[in-house]
């Protein structure tokens, strides 16, 4: 088989994955996950392939996109790549499935869903060939911004994997850390995202605290990491406000 047919199969595959997924997605929601992620793995490999047949041809390869509305007071919005519409309707604590583009510079426009006349965000945002990436839009909504962090599925065999993003944006610095146990992440503030931890599979209940105390401002009950799979947990809403704090778990 060819290079070119390997390719076109694999694009193949992930078409009939992603129809499927499409098709199960109200009807069994185990069936949807089960072929989204074959839909995802083939669209992994596929990156991987144009990648590799990019770099022979002397051209730039493509990565994937996702968006993460994480705006606690922003409406639900519609999305648009240099001047194109990608994705309608996208609420507080959605996020999209990863979109494959070509490597390179985007202007993103976020409008109000149904609206084009003023955009609450306007920004570009750059991405490289080979990388998956979640776009946040954070922030309130008078500061609202996009927020970039590079995913990475990857996991050792057995193991299971996690960080955390702290997008609560009127919370302080935060410890994540084991109730009774251990301090996972330590310090981190408002927009970062931390690097992947490698981790034995379990369940455990997890405590948000205000970074360098004992002062709890969330406890995450019964998170239960999987074998071989890669989470990010995500800190969005408000400390002490409305809509309150809470934790979003993304793959990866």
């Amino acid at each position: 088989m060819s290079h070119n047919e390997n390719v076109d199969q694999v694009a193949w595959q992930a078409a009939k994955y992603g129809m499927l997924a499409d098709y199960y997605k109200y009807l069994d929601p185990r069936m949807h996950i089960y072929y989204y992620q074959r839909h995802f793995e083939c669209m992994q490999y596929w990156c991987r392939l144009m990648q590799q047949r990019g770099e022979q041809m002397g051209m730039s390869g493509n990565a994937m996109v996702r968006v993460l509305h994480a705006s606690p007071d922003a409406p639900a919005v519609d999305v648009y790549v240099n001047g194109q519409k990608v994705l309608s309707n996208v609420s507080y604590k959605q996020s999209s499935d990863y979109l494959t583009v070509a490597s390179g510079q985007y202007q993103i426009d976020v409008y109000p869903a149904g609206k084009t006349d003023k955009p609450v965000i306007s920004q570009n945002i750059g991405v490289e060939a080979g990388n998956l990436y979640t776009v946040a839009a954070a922030g309130k909504l008078d500061s609202i911004r996009l927020i970039a962090a590079i995913d990475n599925q990857s996991v050792s065999s057995g193991k299971a994997k996690v960080r955390f993003w702290h997008l609560s944006p009127n919370a302080p610095a935060v410890d994540i850390a084991v109730k009774g146990g251990d301090v996972l992440f330590r310090n981190v503030p408002f927009g970062k995202a931390t690097r992947y931890l490698t981790l034995p599979p379990t369940t455990a209940d997890l405590e948000v605290r205000v970074a360098g105390t004992n002062q709890v401002v969330k406890t995450i009950p019964g998170v239960k990491l999987e074998p071989n799979q890669a989470y990010t947990a995500v800190a969005v809403g408000l400390a002490g406000e409305q809509p309150p704090l809470e934790a979003l778990f993304l793959q990866p």
